[in-house]
C-alpha cells in the first residue's frame, strides 16, 4: 500500500480527534514607507479573507486551508485597490500557513495574523486601447496619472469589447494586451489590442432540447430578425421575449463558435420548460371591509403555442360592515407574438356582482386587444370592449350596455415590483366610451404614480410614495355608469377608513361615486433586520362632483398608521393598523389590514 495513501488515513483519523477551535484574526498593515491601506481598504481585505469568516465550529483543517486560499484572494483585492507589488504573510501560531503541509494540519490554532505590506499604489503611465470601434467611451479612470486598478483594465477592455460587438461584430475579442509595471516609480503602462473581427449578420436560431410549445412559435416569439445586421440588444430582447410568455423557466440563448461562411451566425437555444399549470390562492383580512379571498387556475402552454389561459375566482366583503358580499368569475386567454414578436393578443371576460353601500351591481364585460410592449419597462394596450350592465343605486335601477375603447400604458423602472426598494412606477389609462340606455357616452380617465428611495443606513429605510388621480367626463352623475364613478377608503386608497366610505352626498341618506379622484399615500419602510420590517404611513382621499379634481366641490379624508412587514419569498406579509385623521366619517376603534405584498 503507498505509504502517501497510508499519510492520508493517518491525517484523517487525527483529524476526528481535532478540538474546535475558533482563529482570532488581525489585518495589520506595516509603515508607511512600504504604502499604507485607508481603514475602508483594510475593511475590503477582511472582507476578501475566508479566515476572516470562520467561526467557533471551524477545525484546524478548516483554518488552514482557508489561510492558504487568502494569500491568492488578499493579492487578488490588492491588485483591485492599485497594488502590484504586495507582501501577503498568513500566521498560524506564528508559523507561516504557506509552508505547513495541508495534509498534516497543526493540532491547534489559536490565532490566526494577516500581515499585509502593500507596497505602492500604482498609477497609469502611458495607455492604449485600439482598435476601438465608433462611439466607444472607454472609462476615464483608464488614463496617465489614475489609479492603475485592474478592475479599470477589465472595464476598459470591456468596454472596447461591447463597442465593436454593438455594431456587429459579434466575435469580437482581446487580440493581446501588454502590461508593464515600473516597480521603482510606481507606474503602470498598459496597452491593449482588440480584434474586432468581421460583421456579422444574424443567422438560423434553432432549439436544443425538444419543448412542448411549437418550434415555429419559439422562433416566433423569440423574433430573431434572420439577416439584419448581428446586434447584442436584439439577443437580449429575443430572450426576454420568450422570459416573458412564462413557458419556460429558464432561457439561454448561445451564439454558434464560428460563423458561417456567408457571415451569417446561428443561435441555439437552451430551453426549460415550466410545469403547464399552476393554480394559487390568497387573502387579505381587514377590520372594516371584511375578509376578501381569492383564487386562480394557470394553463401555460395551453395549445403549444405558449399562449396563456387563466381563471380568476375572488370573494370580497365576506363579514364586512358597509355593504354586501361582491363576487366575480373572470378568464383571460393570452397568445404572444400574434402580430410581431412584441405583440400579445388577449381575449378577456368576467361575470361580477358588486354590493356596495352606494349601489349594486350585475355585470358581464367582455374585450379583445392588444398588448404591445415598447421596451422591457413599457408597455401599451388598446382593446375593444362590451359591458351590460343592471345598477341599483341612488337614481333608481337602470339597465344598459356601455361600448368602451380603453387605451393603458405603463412604465415600471422599480428594481423589485413585489417590494420595492427604489425606481418609479408610472400608470395611465384612458377610456372613451359610449352609453346604450340609461346612461351618457363619455371619457375616463386614470393615473398612477409611485416612486422609491432607499437610504443605506444602520438599519435601511426605505421612504414610498404614491399619487392616484381619476376623472370622468362628459356623464352627468346621476347619467354616469356606476361602476366608473370613484371612491376613496379602505386598503387601496385611505387605510383607517372603511372600503369605499368616501362618495358624494346626495341628502337624505343617499350617497353615488363622484366624477374625480385623487389619493396620496406615503409610508416609511424601515428594515429592522433581514425578516422584519417596520412601516408609518399616512394616507389622504378626495372625491369631488367636478369632472376633474380641483378641490371646488368635494371632500377630503386621511388615515394614519403603523405596519409590520414579514418577508417571505413570495413578498412580505403586511399587517397594518390604521385610524382615520380627518373626513366626514367617524369610525371608531383602531382599523387592521392583512395581506400580501407591500400596500403599494
Amino acid at each position: 500500500m503507498p505509504r502517501s495513501f497510508l499519510r492520508l488515513c493517518a491525517a484523517g483519523i487525527t483529524a476526528l480527534w481535532m478540538p474546535l477551535v475558533a482563529g482570532a484574526v488581525e489585518v495589520s498593515v506595516r509603515g508607511a514607507s512600504e504604502g499604507a491601506l485607508s481603514q475602508g481598504q483594510a475593511d475590503s481585505l477582511r472582507a476578501a479573507s475566508l479566515t476572516a469568516t470562520l467561526d467557533a465550529a471551524a477545525t484546524p483543517g478548516d483554518i488552514l486551508a482557508a489561510a492558504q486560499a487568502d494569500y491568492g484572494r488578499l493579492v487578488a483585492a490588492l491588485y483591485a485597490e492599485g497594488y502590484y507589488g504586495p507582501v501577503v504573510r498568513i500566521a498560524l501560531d506564528g508559523r507561516e500557513a504557506g509552508a505547513i503541509d495541508p495534509v498534516r494540519p497543526p493540532s491547534r490554532v489559536q490565532s490566526v495574523v494577516i500581515t499585509v505590506a502593500p507596497g505602492p499604489q500604482f498609477r497609469f503611465g502611458t495607455t492604449r486601447i485600439a482598435p476601438l470601434a465608433e462611439g466607444t467611451v472607454v472609462p476615464p479612470a483608464f488614463a496617465s496619472g489614475e489609479i492603475a486598478r485592474v478592475t479599470v483594465l477589465r472595464e476598459a477592455a470591456s468596454a472596447g469589447v461591447d463597442g465593436w460587438r454593438a455594431l456587429g461584430h459579434a466575435k469580437a475579442a482581446i487580440g493581446g494586451q501588454t502590461l508593464r509595471a515600473v516597480h521603482g516609480a510606481g507606474r503602470l503602462d498598459a496597452d491593449i489590442t482588440l480584434a474586432p473581427g468581421p460583421q456579422l449578420r444574424f443567422g438560423q436560431l434553432g432549439v436544443e432540447v425538444p419543448s412542448a410549445v411549437r418550434t415555429e412559435r419559439i422562433l416566433a416569439i423569440a423574433g430573431l430578425p434572420v439577416g439584419a445586421v448581428y446586434s447584442p440588444q436584439d439577443v437580449r430582447r429575443a430572450s426576454t421575449r420568450l422570459r416573458r410568455t412564462g413557458a419556460f423557466s429558464s432561457v439561454v440563448l448561445r451564439e454558434a463558435e464560428v460563423a458561417n461562411p456567408d457571415g451569417t451566425l446561428d443561435f441555439s437555444a437552451a430551453l426549460v420548460d415550466q410545469p403547464p399549470r399552476r393554480f394559487g390562492a390568497g387573502g387579505e383580512v381587514a377590520s372594516l371591509d371584511g375578509v376578501t379571498l381569492s383564487g386562480y387556475w394557470l394553463h401555460r402552454n395551453f395549445t403549444g403555442a405558449a399562449d396563456r389561459l387563466r381563471f380568476d375566482a375572488e370573494i370580497a366583503g365576506i363579514g364586512g360592515t358597509r355593504g354586501g358580499t361582491d363576487y366575480s368569475v373572470a378568464t383571460r386567454y393570452t397568445r404572444p407574438a400574434t402580430r410581431n414578436a412584441d405583440t400579445d393578443l388577449f381575449v378577456e371576460a368576467e361575470i361580477a356582482r358588486e354590493d356596495e353601500e352606494a349601489f349594486t351591481q350585475d355585470v358581464l364585460t367582455f374585450g379583445i386587444g392588444y398588448t404591445r410592449y415598447v421596451s422591457e419597462a413599457v408597455e401599451i394596450s388598446v382593446a375593444i370592449g362590451l359591458e351590460a350592465a343592471e345598477t341599483t343605486d341612488a337614481f333608481g335601477t337602470r339597465d344598459y350596455v356601455i361600448l368602451a375603447l380603453p387605451l393603458e400604458g405603463s412604465a415600471d423602472y422599480r428594481d423589485d415590483a413585489r417590494d420595492p426598494l427604489r425606481g418609479l412606477y408610472v400608470g395611465a389609462s384612458v377610456m372613451p366610451f359610449t352609453g346604450v340606455g340609461s346612461v351618457d357616452g363619455g371619457l375616463h380617465v386614470t393615473g398612477d404614480v409611485r416612486g422609491y428611495v432607499t437610504r443605506d443606513l444602520a438599519r435601511p429605510v426605505t421612504f414610498a410614495a404614491r399619487a392616484q388621480v381619476g376623472a370622468l367626463m362628459g356623464a352627468s352623475l346621476d347619467r354616469a355608469p356606476s361602476g366608473l364613478l370613484f371612491f376613496s377608503g379602505g386598503g387601496g386608497t385611505v387605510r383607517g377608513h372603511s372600503y369605499q366610505s368616501l362618495a358624494v352626498d346626495l341628502g337624505g341618506g343617499q350617497s353615488a361615486g363622484g366624477r374625480s379622484f385623487l389619493g396620496l399615500s406615503a409610508e416609511a419602510r424601515v428594515r429592522w433586520n433581514e425578516t422584519i420590517g417596520i412601516v408609518g404611513f399616512a394616507d389622504a382621499g378626495y372625491i369631488g362632483r367636478e369632472s376633474v379634481p380641483n378641490g371646488s366641490d368635494g371632500e377630503w379624508h386621511s388615515g394614519a398608521g403603523l405596519g409590520l412587514r414579514y418577508a417571505t419569498g413570495i413578498g412580505p406579509i403586511r399587517v397594518d393598523l390604521a385610524m382615520p385623521v380627518t373626513g366626514p366619517e367617524d369610525e371608531t376603534g383602531l382599523q387592521f389590514y392583512i395581506g400580501i405584498g407591500q400596500a403599494f
